[in-house]
């Protein structure tokens, strides 16, 4: 099997597997519990939110813990908007964010002003055009890290950084596809989603960053949990498991971006001579996903006849709509073909040179 969809989802490690089975044997009590095996619990939770939060560097009152990014995402929006009721309702973000931000704003659209900022040919934010729209005051701007079709970055910081001088405007950033894999800072950011399962972590568990000057009403109530932002009984399992699979993936970030660097280029230099594909993601890209299209193609069939050699990639993301065309790339190249025939390959340090070569051959020899 070569598996190069890595952006939907990762295997498991083995010792993160190990944490959270170990975790749910020995530590039963619910950590809401007042006894000594609810005690036990909360303290090991505790332990596990530190470590989470000194990874990210960040307070340990900040770190919330959901079920998901798409959870989160929707918590700090929502949120966001339920808390602020007086204030004015406009969001600014890109046409390129995921499926739960989009959806969100759409479904919250009869209430909200929403404004989509300006994208340079490479898909980077239009600064200009974000600081124009910035003097409206929004009350959010919710931007992605990491594209999670294209691969494209965007350089919070700088975004962040010019958000600053808005102090009424907070900055929410989906960092789902950059966490363990490109370097992060939170200085700028006031709230920052990312989940587990993307960095060999379990499905199931999730974070919102929430920095001290933000404040959110739960989308989940019933009372203070391992935070007071979302009720419910904590997974003190899925949690140990975090901050586990956190702390394996930034000691190794370096060493896979080189290695994961290499693959990538190795793709698109087999790629490169096609005539019928063109190279969505540019070199400025993450080199965890490369986003290519083959012209007057559909990509579900190609994504099924790879199936018959055990070779597994995707088209779009995995919680994108039914949309016969990628939203994303379309609003990128206003074309129609490119944005109708594309395919994603997102990789992982697991993957190799020889997984490649083997990829490239199947669809040179038995696809185009």
């Amino acid at each position: 099997m070569i598996y190069f969809d890595n952006s939907a989802t990762t295997p498991v490690r083995e010792e993160v597997l190990e944490t959270f089975c170990e975790v749910t044997r020995k530590f039963i009590g619910n950590p809401n519990s007042l006894h000594q095996l609810g005690f036990n619990s909360r303290k090991l939770m505790h332990e596990a939110t530190r470590q989470v939060a000194d990874l990210l560097h960040v307070k340990e009152n900040e770190i919330i813990f959901t079920s998901s990014a798409s959870e989160s995402n929707n918590l700090a929006i929502k949120g966001l908007l339920d808390f602020y009721p007086n204030r004015k309702k406009l969001i600014i973000t890109t046409e390129l964010e995921h499926a739960s931000i989009l959806e969100t704003l759409q479904q919250l659209s009869e209430d909200i002003d929403v404004k989509f900022v300006k994208l340079n040919e490479n898909g980077k934010i239009d600064l200009e055009d974000l600081k124009a729209k910035l003097e409206e005051e929004p009350l959010l701007v919710s931007i992605h890290h990491v594209n999670s079709e294209i691969g494209i970055i965007q350089d919070i910081d700088t975004i962040g950084d010019l958000i600053k001088k808005y102090p009424k405007t907070f900055f929410h950033v989906d960092g789902t596809q950059s966490v363990g894999k490109i370097p992060l800072a939170l200085d700028n950011v006031d709230l920052f989603s990312f989940s587990a399962h993307k960095f060999y972590g379990l499905k199931g568990i999730a974070c919102l960053v929430k920095k001290e000057k933000v404040n959110l009403k739960p989308l989940i109530s019933g009372g203070a949990s391992q935070t007071i932002y979302r009720a419910g009984t904590p997974s003190v399992a899925l949690i140990a498991s975090l901050a586990k699979s956190l702390r394996l993936i930034l000691n190794e970030q370096a060493d896979n971006y080189q290695k994961v660097e290499v693959l990538n280029q190795k793709l698109r230099d087999g790629l490169k001579d096609e005539e019928r594909i063109v190279i969505n993601s540019s070199l400025s890209c993450s080199p965890y996903i490369l986003n290519f299209s083959i012209l007057n193609t559909k990509p579900e069939t190609i994504i099924h006849k790879f199936d018959q050699f055990e070779i597994y990639i995707a088209t779009k993301t995995a919680c994108s709509s039914n949309e016969t065309y990628s939203k994303a790339l379309f609003a990128l190249t206003k074309n129609k073909n490119i944005s109708s025939s594309s395919l994603r390959i997102s990789f992982s340090s697991r993957n190799t040179i020889e997984e490649v070569l083997t990829f490239i051959k199947i669809l040179k020899e038995e696809i185009l």
